[in-house]
C-alpha cells in the first residue's frame, strides 16, 4: 500500500453509488428500473426506447437526467425526487468503513450525481451518518454532472477544498479524470483498469482506507 501517496491529503472526497458500497448491493438495478419509468411516462415512448435513450444520455452528457434536461427541458427536481425512492432495507451498516472513514485526517465529503437526499439516506442506511462533513448532490453543481469540469469546480469551491491537499474515490473511470488534472490523488474503486488518470484502484474500499489510517 503506497501509505506515503497520501500523507499530503486533508480532503477526502467520496463518490456514493458503487463506491461507498459494492454493486452487489443492486441499488442501481432500482435506479435505472425507476429513471426508466420516469422517460417512459414523461416522453410517452416504450420500454426499450427509454432504455436506449437512457443509456445515450448517460453517455453523451454524464447523465440521464442532462441529457433529458438538454434534449427535453426536463424538470430536474421532480426526476431526482422519483428515481431516488430505493427499498434501502437490504442494505448492511458497515461498521469497519465508518471506523476507517472517521479515521482519515481532515475534512470528508461525499459528492453523488445524484440528489443530495439520496446521499443521505444511503450514507444513513450504511451506518455512516455524521461521518461526512458534507453531503453535495448534483443539484449543488447547478445539475451540472460529473465528469464535468464545471461541476467539479463548483462543488469543490463550495467546500473549500484545495485539491492539490484532496484525494478522489470513485467508480467511475471518467469521473477520476479532471481530479487528477486538477492535482488530487485518484482512487477507481471496482474492476482494474488502465488510465494515465488513475494512481490505485481496489475492490475493496474498507480494506484500503484501513490500511491508509494505521
Amino acid at each position: 500500500m503506497p501509505y506515503d501517496a497520501f500523507t499530503h491529503v486533508d480532503y477526502w472526497v467520496f463518490d456514493l453509488d458503487n463506491t461507498l458500497y459494492p454493486p452487489q448491493a443492486r441499488l442501481f438495478d432500482q435506479i435505472e428500473r425507476l429513471m426508466a419509468e420516469y422517460v417512459m411516462r414523461e416522453l410517452r415512448v416504450d420500454a426499450q426506447t427509454a432504455h436506449n435513450l437512457r443509456k445515450k444520455y448517460w453517455k453523451e452528457y454524464g447523465t440521464t437526467l442532462a441529457g433529458l434536461m438538454h434534449v427535453h427541458d426536463v424538470d430536474p427536481d421532480p426526476y431526482l425526487h422519483e428515481v431516488h425512492q430505493l427499498d434501502l432495507s437490504h442494505i448492511e451498516a458497515s461498521p469497519a468503513l465508518r471506523a476507517a472513514i472517521s479515521a482519515l485526517p481532515g475534512r470528508k465529503i461525499i459528492y453523488t450525481n445524484g440528489s443530495r437526499a439520496h446521499g443521505e439516506g444511503v450514507s444513513n442506511a450504511l451506518g455512516l451518518g455524521g461521518a461526512f462533513d458534507a453531503i453535495y448532490g448534483v443539484e449543488d453543481a447547478g445539475y451540472t454532472p460529473k465528469p464535468d469540469r464545471a461541476a467539479f469546480d463548483k462543488v469543490f469551491t463550495a467546500d473549500g477544498i484545495k485539491t492539490e491537499r484532496a484525494a478522489m474515490f470513485e467508480d467511475d473511470i471518467r469521473n477520476l479524470a479532471i481530479p487528477h488534472q486538477l492535482g488530487m490523488r485518484t482512487v477507481l474503486v471496482g474492476p482494474a483498469a488502465s488510465a494515465p488518470h488513475i494512481h490505485h484502484q481496489t475492490e475493496d474500499l474498507t480494506a484500503f482506507l484501513t490500511q491508509l489510517v494505521r
